[in-house]
């Protein structure tokens, strides 16, 4: 299906997988709007996009109510909803050291977040139209200190499925990226990120980490294909095989 023309929020798009997509989806002519709580990160977004005619940028805290439905009172109907959002910080420690607060703030932003902008958003999309969020590896291949982030991408799954029957017959997906090279391994793996990364790419059957590309390509067909809802993609690189 071509997206020429086609109306896209993409929700933590100025970064990593969120931008690569905002990319593909700009040299396809779709008219896109990228959103997210940084107005500095959203202007460096679109120079690095090179300012296209059909980019927008939207600052919002898809965690308030108010901004998210603000959002929509804003930019209209779309035809596809996007959030690769997820506030991570804090929240990736043994349980010992875990901050409530911090788990909370991963709730919401990955949870709570894309049910906010089902509820506001599904009323602006077409029937053809979908919805593409983004769990992860840690569902399914959790680590010490990872309890909260395995927890919320198995219930964002969970989501998906149940948002893909009530709002029907709009598409509702997830994608689940396993290691991908993005400034988040910063905040998990800190000075030893390329040790780390390095180390999974040996193990991986695909003998490589995974880039903001490889996800966007995914998230690019669940947009498409219009016979897939309901469903998680596996982005992985063979990581549960292992």
């Amino acid at each position: 299906m071509s997206i020429s023309n086609e109306k896209i929020l993409i929700v933590g798009g100025g970064s990593g997988m969120g931008l690569a997509l905002a990319r593909r989806c700009v040299e396809s002519g779709a008219r896109v709007i990228i959103a997210g709580r940084g107005e500095n990160r959203l202007r460096q977004a679109r120079e690095a996009l090179g300012n296209p005619a059909g980019l927008e940028t939207a600052v919002v805290d898809i965690t308030r109510e108010d901004q998210v439905a603000a959002l929509f009172a804003g930019i209209g109907d779309v035809n596809h909803i996007v959030s690769t959002a997820a506030d991570i910080e804090g929240a990736y420690q043994l349980l010992p050291a875990l901050d409530l607060k911090a788990a909370q703030k991963m709730v919401e932003s990955k949870l709570y977040g894309p049910l906010l902008l089902a509820k506001h958003g599904a009323p602006r999309l077409a029937a053809t139209g979908s919805m593409t969020f983004v769990s992860g590896i840690a569902a399914y291949r959790p680590t010490a200190r990872g309890s909260v982030v395995a927890s919320v991408n198995a219930a964002l799954e969970g989501l998906v499925r149940a948002l893909a029957v009530e709002l029907a017959p709009i598409r509702v997906n997830a994608v689940s990226p396993g290691w991908v090279d993005t400034t988040i391994w910063a905040q998990v793996a800190g000075d030893r990120k390329d040790a780390t990364l390095a180390a999974m790419a040996e193990r991986l059957p695909v003998g490589r980490i995974g880039r903001p590309d490889d996800i966007a390509d995914a998230i690019a067909f669940l947009i498409g294909n219009g016979f897939t809802t309901g469903t998680t993609l596996h982005v992985e690189g063979g990581h549960r095989l292992i």
